[in-house]
């Protein structure tokens, strides 16, 4: 597919994005070709996923759209989503349809900049749309002045400019779909259906959820929390 068919194969719909950090019980790359499958079988037109063996896994067996992202932490740097040019080749050589990035103005290793990343990606690999993962309106522009493809919501909350921000920023969603040119990807706390719905009623193109659906422990806790306000 060529850049436009693959954005509008993901336009609408749902993409899982099936990950889990190291030390949980769900880490593993056959686990992560489990929640891809499942959520394929349930309807998902797409899978975000991490690290170049879960993305290489994923692909062979499932084919749905693959975004790709690599976390990579560098000592005294906060960019750790797919943070390098080196981070993004790696991924997309793994079969990575879209690559996600870090898409704030925060500093990256070996001081490289996010216009040259994205503008290296466009040379060297010409069909893979760029996402840009942001946490604010500003980011996002930044983002897209740099060249990406698609900017997402997926780090409002989680930057020291947005901390404390634990539930889904619709108006952020509208701001983007009102101010930016490219298409704009709902991601980051959206917890249940209502959430999913309002985002495509805020302006998304297509929403991504990821612990609601394959964070067992999450899901399971918010369930547990519930039942503890009640009784107590």
């Amino acid at each position: 597919m060529d850049k436009g068919q693959l954005l509008e194969s993901i336009k609408g719909g749902l993409i899982v994005s099936c990950q889990a950090q190291k030390g949980s019980p769900m880490y593993g790359t056959d686990i992560m070709v489990a929640f891809a499958a499942a959520a394929k079988q349930g309807g998902a037109v797409g899978i975000r996923a991490t690290e170049p063996q879960n993305i290489r896994a994923i692909k062979q067996a499932v084919h749905l759209p693959i975004i790709g992202i690599y976390k990579q932490w560098h000592q005294g740097y906060e960019v750790y989503i797919t943070p390098t040019f080196e981070s993004a080749k790696a991924i997309i050589e793994s079969g990575a349809d879209i690559v996600a990035l870090d898409g704030t103005k925060r500093p990256r290793p070996d001081h490289q900049d996010l216009q040259e990343i994205i503008l290296n990606i466009h040379t060297k690999f010409p069909d893979v749309p760029v996402m840009a993962d942001c946490d604010n309106l500003e980011s996002g522009r930044y983002a897209e002045n740099c060249g990406a493809d698609i900017v997402s919501t997926t780090l409002s909350g989680y930057t020291e400019n947005t901390k404390g921000a634990d539930k889904i920023n619709f108006q952020l969603i509208r701001d983007m779909h009102d101010t930016l040119n490219v298409p704009i990807i709902a991601e980051g706390h959206i917890v249940d259906i209502r959430d999913a719905v309002n985002a495509y009623k805020s302006g998304a193109f297509s929403i991504v959820i990821g612990s609601a659906i394959t964070r067992p422990e999450f899901i399971t806790g918010n369930f547990v929390q519930a039942i503890h306000e009640y009784r107590h």
